[in-house]
């Protein structure tokens, strides 16, 4: 029995588009040769590879992929369509997440249509060595990390908007539930908004008049000074 060729998972943007758009589908082929397919008459510029997930499993990484973007908040433009209303590097960050439960996953980053050579991003990663360990042993942001309880409010400090503490990380606003992340990139107010879509949630929301950020990090230090001590 001929065993499965690996696929692709793709993440598309358009110039065209707004900067917090993306196409998220899969090819049996080279992305780039379904980014061309779809450069038709409906869509006014190209679209752009910016990134993709190689592997034997493309069809039920792109089903989770969705699945995922669709458990976080509505962000499906059309519920028929692969469009999502969530920031290019959310929804690579979603990939990379997944792609850490497959074996066989690759993924590659995109500039200008061109795979992203790996030595070219090592410097970056090792300049930033310090700081990514920092982050990856402090891990994922949870309220319970900050002494913030389920039920309790925080301030969305671009609009001023108080949303609601729905779990130990998602927050509730309008009936329905959110990842930090995806709100901000969601709600964040257009002059405000930067060019990689990008945004760390825990720093755009305040409690007691502190970023959820500065908050955590204070918290840290005051347990380190404890520890130290004792």
């Amino acid at each position: 029995m001929k065993s499965q060729e690996p696929g692709y998972v793709y993440i598309l943007t358009n110039p065209s588009f707004r900067e917090d758009w993306v196409k998220i589908g899969k090819s049996s082929r080279p992305v780039d040769v379904r980014s061309k397919e779809l450069d038709n008459t409906a869509v006014p510029l190209p679209f752009e590879i910016f990134a993709t997930l190689k592997t034997i499993k493309f069809n039920e990484v792109e089903k989770l992929v969705h699945k995922t973007i669709d458990r976080l908040t509505d962000l499906r433009i059309r519920q028929n369509r692969e469009f999502f209303n969530v920031a290019p590097q959310m929804a690579l960050e979603i990939l990379r997440d997944i792609a850490m439960t497959i074996d066989d996953a690759d993924v590659v980053e995109y500039r200008d249509n061109k795979p992203i050579p790996k030595e070219e991003k090592k410097p970056q990663k090792e300049k930033n060595k310090d700081k990514t360990s920092h982050h990856e042993r402090r891990g994922r942001f949870k309220f319970s990390l900050v002494g913030i309880k389920i039920g309790e409010y925080v301030t969305f400090e671009p609009t001023g908007e108080k949303v609601k503490v729905a779990s130990d990380d998602t927050i509730e606003y309008n009936d329905r539930i959110y990842k930090l992340s995806p709100f901000v990139g969601t709600f964040m107010p257009e002059e405000r908004r930067n060019q990689s879509g990008a945004y760390q949630g825990a720093q755009y929301f305040l409690y007691d008049g502190e970023t959820l950020e500065a908050r955590r990090r204070r918290m840290e230090r005051e347990a380190l000074t404890t520890s130290s001590v004792e």
